[in-house]
C-alpha cells in the first residue's frame, strides 16, 4: 500500500494524524483557559467530557493517531538513518537551513510521550477512568469517583508541587519545538511547499506553537501561584 511501502504515502501519514493531534491540541488549550476563568465552567465541561459514549470514541480515535504517529515516526527515523548509513557518524557541521527540532525531532517526541504519560497519571487516570470503570460495573474508590468530574481540583493539586510545575513546563518546552517544525512540515508534505507558502507556513508555525504553549504554561504558573497565595 501506498502509505505504507513509500517515503512519501509514510511522510503522508505522519502529517495528517499530527495534524488532527495538533486540533485536539488546541481544543485541549481552549478548554484549559476556561480553568483560569470559571472553576464551574471548566467542571462543567469536564463533566460533559466523562465517560459519556462521544468522549471515549474521542479518545480512542486519538489513542489511535497518536500511536499511528509514533510508529511512523520511528520508521522514518529508521529510514533515515539507513538511508546516511556510514555518513551519520561523520563530523559535520550542520548547515544553517538545517533546523535544530529537526534534527531532534526524536528525541523531543520521546519527551513528548513521557509529558504525556505523566498527564495521563495525573488527569485521565483519576477523571475518565474512575468513571468508566464504574460504568464497567469495577470496584472504584468513592472518594475518587466523586471527584472525578472535578477538574480544577485535579489541576490544583497536581501544579501546587512544584516539581510537576517544572516537569510539565519542560514539557511543554518540548512540545513547542516539535510543534514549530512539525506543523509547517506537515503542510510541505501536503503540497504547500513553494517559497512563498512554505515561509508563510513557518511563520504560522511559530506563531501558532508559541500561543498554544504559552496558554498551557499559563494555567500551570497562574495555579502554582495560587498555591503559594
Amino acid at each position: 500500500m501506498w502509505l505504507s511501502n513509500s517515503s512519501v504515502g509514510r511522510k503522508v501519514v505522519m502529517s495528517v494524524t499530527g495534524i488532527a493531534l495538533v486540533l485536539f491540541l488546541t481544543f485541549h488549550m481552549a478548554m484549559n483557559l476556561v480553568a483560569l476563568v470559571s472553576a464551574e465552567g471548566y467542571n462543567m465541561v469536564c463533566e460533559f467530557l466523562g465517560a459519556n459514549w462521544y468522549a471515549l470514541a474521542g479518545t480512542a480515535v486519538l489513542a489511535i493517531l497518536f500511536i499511528i504517529h509514533i510508529i511512523y515516526a520511528f520508521w522514518l527515523t529508521m529510514q533515515n538513518r539507513k538511508a546516511r548509513g556510514a555518513e551519520r557518524y561523520a563530523v559535520t557541521e550542520r548547515r544553517k537551513e538545517v533546523e535544530w527540532a529537526s534534527q531532534n525531532m526524536l528525541v523531543l517526541g520521546l519527551i513528548v510521550i513521557v509529558g504525556l504519560g505523566l498527564h495521563l497519571v495525573n488527569f485521565w487516570s483519576k477523571m475518565m477512568l474512575p468513571e468508566v470503570m464504574h460504568g464497567l460495573g469495577m470496584h472504584t474508590d468513592t472518594l475518587t469517583l466523586a471527584y472525578a468530574a472535578n477538574g480544577v481540583y485535579h489541576i490544583e493539586n497536581t501544579f501546587s508541587n512544584i516539581v510537576y510545575v517544572i516537569l510539565y513546563l519542560v514539557w511543554l518546552g518540548a512540545l513547542w519545538f516539535h510543534l514549530t517544525h512539525g506543523f509547517w512540515s506537515a503542510m510541505q508534505t501536503l503540497g504547500w511547499n513553494n517559497k512563498t507558502w512554505i515561509n508563510r507556513w513557518q511563520c504560522i508555525s511559530n506563531i501558532f506553537s508559541t500561543i498554544v504553549v504559552l496558554c498551557f504554561a499559563l494555567v500551570v504558573v497562574v495555579f502554582y501561584i495560587k498555591s503559594l497565595i
